[in-house]
């Protein structure tokens, strides 16, 4: 039977780049490793991906058999029989694989905490101008009865004697390719390298108990919807003496019925009437930080925008302070008096457009225009 191209059986291009074919050797050696894949053809499989690794990844090797094929001269076969395949040991495959393998962190190594998250429903007044407030939540505590320990007090935890305190075990398989050693972890301490013989009544073991706690946060001026804080060490706790996580607090700010938000900016909308927009006027405005007085220039027209510097909300991280704009909307009145009505027809007289009051709607004369009239 006909050997199939290197290349193919790597699944890369001729100009592929070594990096590339080490990275499919990698993938196809821990697919199809016999003590991964049960697969009747596993073996053969593997072997083919090993020889064609062993080829490409030499320089040498490639061009040969770029030149020549199967057929030239110097082409070693696969692998050797020392349990190096190609530049990898099974160590390398396996770790590949399991995510770890032989270079699993010392179980006993100081490690930090979890993090928490909390959400925080803030009023829009209160992301505006920041406040220190507390908030209660349930978090993991040492275990004050055994510090920690997880053992009964007066008793310490001992080291496993199946792995040593390593928290894995080596496990020696004999295979076509020699001697293979598998690092897994250890089942009888559950990778924890220690035993508790007597365990601690308060926290089973564990070394940790669930408590609610009560911390203070000290909400910024400015801060925005979807933003979070992080509060340093207030996590759950570290393992074997590690730091403590964090607690990430994310902020949902409430809306406000009359101010809108974008950014560190301000919107809203202030009613005229016709004659303040039509003669000008000096009215006062809502902020955030108290009334203001604004000029109203004559002939104002529905929709004119104002702006008023450094009234709006202060930058989270300290870069200045927004503004406020004030979209205008003029009211056209309603329940008018005979009075107003007859100043309001002189008004359009002067302008030369004066109205019918008796003419038709718009819908009268759509309604008409159905109705063939």
């Amino acid at each position: 039977m006909s050997k199939r191209d290197y290349y193919e059986v790597l699944g890369v291009s001729k100009g592929a780049a070594k990096t590339d074919i080490k990275k499919a050797y990698r993938k196809l050696a821990g697919k199809y490793h016999p003590d991964v894949n049960k697969a009747p053809d596993a073996e053969q499989k593997f072997k083919e991906i090993t020889e064609a690794y062993e080829v490409l990844n030499d320089d040498t090797k490639r061009a040969q058999y770029d030149q020549f094929g199967h057929a030239g001269p110097n082409q070693a076969g696969f692998g050797g029989g020392d349990g190096d395949f190609g530049g990898f040991g099974f160590e390398d495959i396996f770790s590949s694989i399991f995510g770890g393998g032989g270079r699993r962190r010392d179980p006993n190594a100081p490690r930090q905490g979890a993090d928490l998250q909390y959400t925080m429903t803030l009023k829009f007044e209160d992301a505006v101008f920041g406040k220190e407030t507390t908030i209660e939540i349930p978090r993991e505590e040492t275990c004050s009865t055994c510090d920690g320990s997880g053992a009964k007090p007066g008793t310490k935890p001992e080291t496993c004697s199946h792995c040593g305190g390593a928290g894995q075990l080596n496990v020696e398989q004999n295979t076509p390719f020699g001697r293979i050693v598998n690092r897994r972890v250890c089942h009888y301490c559950n990778g924890t390298g220690k035993n508790i013989k007597q365990k601690c009544s308060t926290c089973g073991g564990s070394g940790t108990v669930k408590k609610r706690n009560k911390i203070k946060v000290n909400i910024p001026a400015g801060v925005d919807d979807g933003q979070q804080l992080r509060v340093s060490g207030q996590g759950e706790p570290g393992v074997n003496g590690g730091p403590q996580g964090d607690l990430y607090v994310v902020f949902r700010v409430q809306n406000h019925e009359f101010f809108e938000r974008d950014g560190d900016d301000i919107y809203c909308e202030m009613p005229l009437t016709f004659a303040q927009a039509a003669l000008g006027d000096e009215i006062e405005v809502p902020t955030l930080h108290g009334k203001v007085k604004l000029k109203i220039p004559a002939g104002t027209q529905t929709g004119t925008k104002f702006r008023m510097r450094g009234k709006g909300v202060p930058n989270v991280r300290g870069y200045g302070q927004g503004d406020q704009h004030i979209v205008v909307r003029v009211v056209t009145p309603t329940n008018l008096t005979e009075k107003q009505k007859e100043l309001f027809r002189s008004f359009a007289e002067i302008s030369g457009n004066r109205p019918d009051e008796h003419e038709e709607s718009f819908f009268d004369k759509v309604k008409k225009a159905f109705k063939g009239e």
